[in-house]
């Protein structure tokens, strides 16, 4: 097991820099030998394949939009650790400057792809590791935190992508991992050995993980006494053996192996998710972040959370950009831009997504320095943030739809469009407004339905709902953070409430 690490980090050597290029990180993606399972078949890479390209390549464009000087900004960082400039996404946030940054940054890849760009997951477990296993450290004398760094900094210089994987298959959720009937429901340590562990377990929803070289393993809940088999954070390469992926399918994604750009609505970028499967995977001592510290679980979870809950206020709020603003052209092809009630629900979709940008920006600029310096989000308006975005995406795609028309749901298709026999009818009678291209009006119809309904809801729509944790966990958090106490201390002030008058 040495010499597969030696061997990883002589194959990394030829990449060894603060920014890769975009097409730098596909032939890095090519190289990782991966065991993935798409449709019951196993396939080498997802480099070409066209179901997954559309992936490979919103990650890729978090390489190119670094390396543009217009959003160097945004897109680059100078990192604690080295002092070398780096791409932001392996930043550990330095300031509540950089947590702006990081949603502006979300916001503009999200206008750019109207998809998932999949990198989020890892730089928030990147800042959720890093300040946890320092307070782990400070408590028992472990080395996670010296751990962590050694990854991060490895991470940085070489511009990987990293994945985070909290989410547990979870099994009967009314028992703790300890207690469930099949102990691999939740990853867990089913092996300790002098040079390291061994896990087994999945992790499910993993987003962007067919698309990185590295992935970051946390708890999912806060756990128990007995479940410090199951308190257990590290990393691991792709190529690492007992590690599979099985893709999850989406709505409309075979339409991406037909041939015809028009009927996906967005040909360029895309999202994937994957059931990860760690069966019997080793993971050497100084890859290990979390080994058994339970009460330090929670902690992990609730800052990973608290940042993952942040990012939603922007990657959602670009793709809802994208959304408007197809929308408002479908509107101009229908002929109907004009008409008030049609102006007064893109007036709605703006306010609804502005309020989720607010929110994003709002948690940021109040983020406070961890023990370890870097900086977390303000918890309780992250999970605000989050639980606004479980709800008012759905309204914006509503309108979407309700624009639109239902054209949108039953359009022929591309193929039909350019049949010499049929075409000219599709031509003549899904024609818009005078002097309106019917392709192009096809076109801006497919994009909203891919938005809202095809593979990039995935990323949009239901993924506002379910990712970073269900509405009920933010609601929960919302409750502990709240303050009902010195709110009702307020109130009594105000009122000059004399409790002495009352009844005891």
């Amino acid at each position: 097991m040495i010499l597969n690490y030696l061997h990883i980090l002589n194959f990394w050597e030829e990449f060894i820099m603060p920014l890769m290029t975009g097409d730098e990180y596909v032939r890095s993606l090519q190289k990782i030998k991966m065991k993935i399972f798409l449709f019951g078949e196993e396939i080498d890479n997802p480099v070409g394949n066209p179901i997954l390209q559309p992936a490979v390549n919103s990650v890729k464009a978090t390489y190119d939009l670094a390396q543009n000087p217009e959003y160097a900004d945004l897109m680059t960082a100078t990192s604690n650790l080295t002092g070398e400039k780096i791409n932001r996404f392996t930043h550990i946030h330095q300031s509540s400057d950089d947590l702006v940054k990081k949603v502006k940054m979300q916001r503009l890849l999200g206008q750019k792809t109207a998809a998932c760009f999949q990198r989020c997951v890892g730089m928030d477990s990147f800042n959720s590791v890093y300040s946890t296993t320092y307070e782990v450290d400070k408590k028992y004398g472990t080395h996670y935190h010296d751990n962590f760094v050694k990854f991060a900094t490895y991470v940085q210089q070489n511009d990987l992508t990293v994945d985070g994987a909290m989410t547990d298959t979870k099994g009967d959720r009314s028992l703790s991992p300890s207690k469930q009937a099949d102990p691999d429901l939740f990853l867990h340590v089913v092996e300790r050995r002098p040079d390291g562990i061994v896990v087994r377990g999945a992790k499910a929803h993993q987003t962007g993980i067919l698309n990185s070289h590295e992935v970051i393993v946390m708890p999912t809940i806060a756990m128990g006494p007995d479940d410090k088999d199951y308190a257990v954070s590290f990393a691991v390469p792709l190529d690492t053996e007992g590690l599979m992926m099985i893709v999850g399918r989406q709505s409309c994604d075979t339409r991406k192996t037909e041939g015809c750009q028009l009927d996906l609505g967005n040909s360029t970028y895309g999202g994937m998710e994957a059931l990860t499967v760690f069966d019997n995977v080793f993971v050497p001592n100084d890859r290990i972040f979390l080994n058994g510290e339970t009460e330090f679980a929670g902690m992990l979870v609730e800052r990973f959370a608290g940042y993952h809950r942040q990012s939603y206020g922007g990657c959602k709020v670009g793709v809802g950009d994208v959304l408007i603003g197809a929308t408002a052209l479908a509107s101009e092809y229908n002929g109907v831009e004009k008409a008030s009630h049609i102006k007064d629900k893109l007036i709605e979709m703006i306010h609804l997504n502005e309020t989720l940008y607010c929110c994003g920006i709002a948690c940021s600029a109040e983020g406070q320095p961890t023990e370890s310096g870097n900086y977390l989000i303000d918890l309780m308006l992250a999970n605000v943030c989050k639980q606004n975005i479980t709800r008012m995406p759905y309204e914006i795609a509503r309108l979407a739809e309700d624009i639109a028309g239902g054209l949108m749901v039953t359009m022929p298709s591309e193929q039909d469009l350019r049949s010499e026999k049929i075409g000219p009818y599709v031509e003549k009678y899904l024609q818009g407004a005078t002097g309106t291209s019917t392709e192009n009006r096809m076109r801006i119809l497919r994009l909203i339905e891919n938005i809202t309904l095809g593979t990039a809801a995935v990323g949009y729509r239901t993924e506002s709902m379910h990712g970073a944790g269900s509405p009920q966990a933010q609601r929960i958090m919302i409750s502990r953070q709240g303050n009902l106490a010195a709110k009702k201390e307020l109130a009594k002030v105000i009122a000059k409430v004399d409790e002495s008058k009352d009844r005891k």
